[in-house]
């Protein structure tokens, strides 16, 4: 089982596609809007790693390195990158990945479709533990080729300086992480950001709140911008609160960036009833898994108005989940801090 598609029953095993990739499967399943996509599984990495001998050539590299020694780590980080970039993928795993392509292409009418390729590692989006932003993700893959090459460049990021020393100090070997790797087609958005089932400021479980700016999220997570802030009641779905953000600029792909003209600074990047729209979706997917969610989203330019909000990630709250809100202002204030910097990480990914 070498790739899946999010429809099928197996796109539900963790063990096979990891957290990002079950996310998606349980949504698509479930009737929801989602972008299409496949998973290249668990299987097909161990099995590349394997075939081509960089298990034992990585195993081998990393048998005395320093943990602590960041110099040596990034020195292992480009070394190992630089295999995966030179390898080719075993045939088998290349004849299902075309075929799994050429299926999405058909399924999007669209020919050599514009796809992300976002790592997926079953340890990533567990409840109570976080490996989410540790691993890549990039956007605006064409063809089969460009693929391939960018879910070997997701599986070198298990090998990053950052990600090495986050596995060990988990007791974690870097070469036994599961990775899975999602292909699904790229949003063109017109709006992106992402949505807390709770208040991430207090943990208030009676609040939705909302954040988005124009174009991808990447602008947030840089830092770029201050995106537009909703909050929408959990009983009854009003919007009690709007705080219009500065959205000078705006990611139209995964590279290009655009000024944001002023007319369109001064306006909030979704409208009242998209807001309402994603904090019905956030309902329902906290009734499902039955605990506060985080969830990614954007909205599609390209579909029309009530049907073009996508959703491109939903994982468990990790923060407020299963706690008390804080007492006291000042600890209010660092809880709501580390809630939205552990959401821009999973943002970029």
């Amino acid at each position: 089982m070498l790739t899946i598609r999010f429809d099928e029953q197996t796109s539900l095993d963790t063990r096979l596609v990891g957290g990002k990739a079950l996310g998606l499967a349980q949504m698509t399943q479930s009737g929801l809007p989602v972008a299409p996509g496949f998973t290249v599984s668990t299987q097909a990495y161990f099995r590349h790693l394997e075939e081509s001998g960089l298990r034992r050539r990585i195993i081998e590299l990393l048998a005395d390195i320093d943990h602590g020694d960041i110099h040596a780590l990034e020195a292992a980080e480009a070394t190992i990158r630089a295999w995966f970039d030179e390898g080719d993928f075993p045939p088998a795993i290349l004849a299902e990945l075309t075929d799994a392509y050429d299926d999405l292409c058909e399924r999007c009418t669209t020919h050599n479709i514009s796809v992300a390729v976002r790592s997926s590692a079953t340890a990533e989006d567990a409840k109570g533990a976080s490996f989410a932003g540790e691993y890549d993700t990039f956007v605006g893959m064409r063809g089969v080729e460009e693929v391939a090459l960018y879910i070997r460049r997701c599986w070198a990021s298990a090998y990053t300086s950052r990600s090495m020393a986050y596995a060990w100090k988990n007791g974690i070997e870097p070469s036994e992480v599961d990775m899975a790797v999602v292909v699904q087609k790229t949003v063109n958005a017109s709006a992106a950001g992402v949505m807390f089932t709770l208040s991430p400021l207090t943990g208030d479980r009676s609040r939705i709140a909302i954040e988005a700016t124009y174009g991808l999220g990447l602008s947030v997570v840089g830092g770029e911008v201050t995106p537009d802030r909703y909050v929408v009641s959990k009983i009854g779905l009003d919007l009690v609160e709007k705080v219009l953000g500065e959205k000078a600029i705006e990611y139209l792909d995964g590279t290009t960036v655009a000024d944001v003209e002023p007319a369109r600074r001064s306006q909030y990047c979704l409208s009242d009833d998209q807001a309402v729209a994603l904090a019905k979706l956030g309902k329902t997917l906290e009734r499902q898994h039955g605990h506060p969610v985080d969830i990614e989203f954007a909205i599609d330019r390209d579909l029309p108005a009530g049907s073009n909000v996508i959703l491109l990630q939903c994982r468990p709250e990790t923060y407020w989940s299963g706690r008390h809100a804080a007492a006291s202002a000042a600890p209010i204030v660092n809880a709501a801090q580390a809630v939205i910097e552990n959401s821009l990480r999973h943002l970029k990914h």
